[in-house]
């Protein structure tokens, strides 16, 4: 008789001398307890293993019932695309990623998938704002108030919301506590820290949520032994003047005044120059890596990387980029309008020169609080921020974006663009502006972060 038991995040299993043939793979000799080890993300794996071949065991593993009373309070009817997305994960045995559009209802979605299973539930989320936003939606529509672990609290009921870092901390003494895991922005799970979150939960259902499901072999590997493959993914064209808002995309190219041409084309004369005597390649999956340690080790490094700041911050914030969104603000007088930059120095200049609110990491949750209060409110139809509304907030219905800087990446510009798409009484239509400094590496980052049907379909 094999018996199975949680510890400290893992799955013990004890009895057989040796281990039985279909759990070769999953588990592996202990010699610390003389028994078997596996992860307790295989829980699911071994269940099945054994009941298929009539392996007698005995489970003490699991510590969870179903939740008989558990009823969504809501009437609300999934809408098709949220109807698919359920349909293809149940398919899947209640396992996978279902990528939807910034706006297309994900949380409804995950509340359709708790009231399916009716049986303890952990969702994990990256931030703080995302933490008390899905307690607020489960004890909506469940009638119940979650348990929360974060923001200095520690209290675990049947269902629980907490951030990746506090489930870090707490799953391998709760790991065996729910059926079903629950990855928001699952894109940050497969991270070296974070995938430590899926491997240490015994939940046989899991569901993963993103608004951008692309990732490099290794992490999209590792996102689909943590919660399974990808088994809808919902563009946002489909949704576009339905769901979604209509919308278009701009790309404007403004070019660097004479003076800061002639700096820009110094600096990056270095950096390259730098680039090419050390043979160091981005387009290596080790290319930034190889940069840093080179400007570490290697002679004129600490100019290089001085010249690669000092490139980067004339393009993305030169003069005309200013006066491009001076002209923008005048277009759109009135409307709700976000302003996205690369980082704060940035994002402060176009504060201080245009009297415009300004949201960072610096900036404390009471403020930001009264910040999007204001906005949604219309007393502040202008939002200026540095990557914190990119994702993890919930930002009130915008119409216009303005991307002033950001990196190549098209997860970033993706969610950038979700942030203005939400639908609002009154709202026909979004327009995203794409700011673009002519003749510098930005056209490049440019065509990268722009690989998504989503910009092919609406740009102009």
């Amino acid at each position: 008789m094999i018996e199975l038991a949680f510890h400290r995040g893992t799955l013990a299993l004890s009895g057989p001398a040796e281990l039985p043939e279909p759990l070769c793979g999953l588990a592996l000799p202990d010699p610390r307890s003389g028994n078997f080890r596996a992860r307790a993300c295989d829980y699911a794996a071994i269940v099945l293993a054994l009941l298929r071949n009539r392996i007698p065991f005995t489970d003490r593993a699991r510590d969870y019932a179903p939740l008989e009373d558990l009823r969504l309070r809501s009437v609300l009817s999934p809408r098709p695309h949220q109807s698919r997305a359920l349909e293809a994960w149940k398919r899947h045995d209640c396992r996978g990623v279902a990528a939807l559009p910034t706006g297309a209802g994900k949380t409804f979605l995950a509340m359709l998938a708790i009231a399916h299973l009716r049986r303890p539930a952990l969702v994990l989320v990256p931030t703080i704002d995302l933490l008390i936003q899905w307690c607020g939606v489960i004890e909506r529509f469940f009638g119940m108030r979650p348990g929360m672990l974060g923001g200095g609290s520690r209290e675990v009921r049947e269902l629980t919301v907490s951030t990746y870092d506090s489930a870090l901390l707490n799953l391998e003494f709760i790991g065996n506590r729910f059926a079903l895991l629950v990855a928001d922005e699952c894109h940050h799970l497969p991270s070296r820290e974070n995938r430590m979150c899926g491997s240490m939960a015994i939940a046989p259902f899991r569901l993963g949520l993103t608004a951008t499901p692309e990732l490099d072999a290794e992490y999209a590997a590792v996102l689909r032994d943590l919660l399974g493959p990808v088994v809808c993914e919902v563009d946002i064209a489909e949704l576009a003047g339905t769901v979604l808002a209509d919308y278009e995309v701009k790309r404007i190219h403004v070019e660097l005044s004479g003076d800061e041409a002639a700096e820009y084309a110094r600096h990056r004369a270095v950096y390259t120059g730098f680039l090419r005597r050390w043979g160091i390649l981005f387009s290596r999956p080790s290319g930034w890596a190889d940069f840093l340690i080179a400007c570490a080790r290697k002679p004129g490094g600490r100019e290089a990387f001085a010249a690669f700041l000092a490139q980067r911050r004339i393009a993305r914030a030169g003069r005309a980029k200013l006066d491009a969104v001076s002209a923008i603000l005048r277009e759109h007088p009135g409307e709700r309008t976000i302003i996205f930059t690369a980082d704060n120095d940035a994002a402060y200049e176009i504060g201080r020169k245009f009297v415009l609110p300004v949201l960072t990491h610096h900036t404390k949750a009471a403020e930001r609080k009264e910040f999007l209060d204001r906005f949604r409110a219309g007393e502040y139809p202008v939002l200026v921020t540095s990557r914190v509304l990119n994702e993890g907030v919930d930002v009130p219905a915008a119409a216009v974006g303005v991307v002033v800087s950001g990196s190549g990446s098209v997860r970033e510009h993706v969610q950038r663009l979700g942030r203005i798409l939400r639908p609002a009484p009154g709202k026909e239509r979004a327009i995203l502006y794409e700011l673009v400094s002519a003749n510098t590496s930005e056209e490049s980052i440019s065509e990268r972060r722009r690989a998504h049907s989503a910009y092919r379909r609406r740009s102009c």
